[in-house]
């Protein structure tokens, strides 16, 4: 079993900015591509951005293309996901995953595992 632990949720004001971080163990960290998820009150959990083994492609959901960047650190088994020019419309519980696979993707099903979750408040 992984177990993906997340951190950096919290709230803020419109406009504001926000990074998640999300540690995985073993040494096996870089031969997966890292995935962000989030899930709004009320709503299905929906991709938001992406990044493959080695951190050289990424992908975005068209909601936060711009204003969010996925990166990774191999050496320290994190990922990150920096936030910026947050809107009310992000307020969502945000969950890291773990890919089955090197190449990144915005499919739930080609994820594994699965971090707890945290929570990012933004207030208008």
């Amino acid at each position: 079993q992984v177990q993906l632990v997340e951190s950096g949720g919290g709230s803020v004001q419109a406009g504001g900015s926000l990074i998640l971080s999300c540690k995985a163990p073993g040494r096996t960290f870089s031969d997966y591509a890292m995935g962000w998820f989030r899930q709004a009150p009320g709503k299905d959990r929906e991709f938001v951005g992406a990044i493959n083994w080695s951190g050289g492609t990424t992908y975005y959901a068209d909601s936060v293309q711009g204003r969010f960047t996925i990166s990774r650190d191999n050496v320290k088994n994190t990922v990150y996901l920096q936030m910026n020019s947050l809107k009310p419309e992000d307020t969502a519980v945000y969950y890291c995953a773990r890919n089955r696979y090197a190449r990144a993707s915005s499919h739930q099903n080609d994820y594994a595992y699965w971090g707890q979750g945290t929570q990012v408040t933004v207030s208008s």
